[in-house]
């Protein structure tokens, strides 16, 4: 394939945000490049992001960068099975199917993108394959973030962000392009039409969740939608361009607008390792997402507060005619201790739900950095912003 040809391919950074998924590297990358193969038009390049994984996440990344960025379009460290033929041919058929996805020389692109003093053109040279290694865990909304931030930097037509333990089906990627393809959309997402496999308890909280979501806030999320969705560069620098540290990205893409068509599909259990969400953690996401775009809470205090004072003012207004018509009544000491105990309840109550909030605006006013990057295989040079 020419330079020419290769420039008028459009270009896909697939954003891959990782936490020990070490067991499951190898398997999601050999199931995309397989689905990328499949796919004429587009130029395939990844974006992982080691979200301070504690297994062998980052050097079974590094191992499926060092194949494909050499050219090889293979990698090594995958379990092929004990038949020496049989792993010999399976990598045969990827190296095949890789370079049919990156047979572009980036180096050429380079090369010819300075002589006519083309940025854009640099920029879209990226490596096939990228990662970002993370100081520390600091958790999926911030590896999301770094993945988008590196693929505006990169100039793509479009990004996807889909999960390395394949409970995103890769194979809705192709479907996913043509119905960006058919409907000049802006996204086309992923929706979950059933929690098949799923704790019965974690689905009704889940689908509580979204209800509460949509009617208290001012933003619509839509049951089921999942992380794995297509953006144009448009939706994916209006994204970038809010750089709060205490994200929800599900509502962040809801509140960006944009066009978004769905796409339905069941529930995948996971093959390897286990979910990295415990009840606990989602409770706490739930909660954090909540407070992010809905001031409603807020709104309730004022309301139940105001109804509680105009109550308690009827209330005094009984006592003292009562006490002027029929005399003063023994003080009821009981009825006395439980009000007080019930206010004192609901003023911790209401303090409790105030300070969620300023918690929220205090870390934000400390302008901490998303996400601390240990070591990456980005360029310094093509770390320049294209906001």
């Amino acid at each position: 394939m020419t330079n020419e040809e290769c420039r008028q391919l459009k270009t896909v950074d697939i954003i891959v945000p990782c936490y020990n998924e070490g067991k499951n590297i190898d398997l999601f990358f050999d199931e995309v490049q397989r689905v990328a193969a499949d796919i004429e038009g587009y130029r395939f390049h990844y974006i992982f992001v080691d979200d301070g994984s504690m297994d062998s996440t980052l050097e079974k990344i590094k191992e499926i960068a060092a194949g494909v960025n050499a050219g090889s379009g293979n990698h090594g460290g995958v379990d092929r099975g004990k038949n020496g033929g049989a792993a010999a041919s399976s990598d045969a058929e990827l190296s095949s199917r890789a370079s049919e996805v990156i047979e572009c020389n980036d180096d050429d692109l380079v090369a010819d993108s300075s002589d006519a003093g083309s940025t854009a053109g640099m920029l879209n040279t990226a490596l096939p394959v990228k990662y970002i290694s993370f100081s520390r865990n600091f958790g999926k909304e911030a590896a999301m973030y770094a993945g988008l931030e590196a693929a505006v930097r990169n100039g793509s037509d479009y990004a996807i962000i889909i999960d390395a333990d394949l409970q995103h089906p890769p194979h809705l990627i192709k479907e996913m392009i043509r119905t960006m393809e058919d409907t000049e959309c802006d996204s086309c997402a992923a929706r979950r039409v059933s929690r098949k496999g799923e704790p019965r308890i974690r689905s009704v909280f889940a689908r509580a969740f979204y209800k509460i979501m949509n009617r208290y806030s001012d933003i619509e999320i839509l049951d089921g939608a999942v992380d794995f969705r297509l953006m144009n560069k448009k939706m994916v620098k209006a994204i970038v361009s809010m750089p709060e540290s205490q994200r929800f990205s599900k509502g962040i893409f809801a509140w960006v607008g944009f066009d978004t068509r769905w796409i339905e599909f069941e529930n995948v259990m996971r093959i390897r390792g286990e979910s990295k969400w415990s009840v606990w953690g989602l409770l706490r996401y739930a909660i954090a997402g909540f407070i992010d775009f809905a001031a409603s809470p807020l709104k309730a205090i004022g309301v139940f507060g105001g109804i509680t004072t105009i109550g308690a003012a009827i209330y005094l207004i009984i006592e003292i005619l009562k006490t002027l018509i029929l005399g003063k009544d023994v003080p009821g000491y009981a009825s006395i201790v439980c009000l007080i105990l019930f206010f004192g309840g609901l003023i911790t109550a209401v303090l409790s739900i105030m300070g969620e909030y300023i918690g929220r605006m205090y870390m934000e006013t400390k302008h901490r950095p998303i996400y601390i990057e240990k070591e990456s295989n980005i360029d310094e040079n093509q770390r320049v912003s294209d906001k």
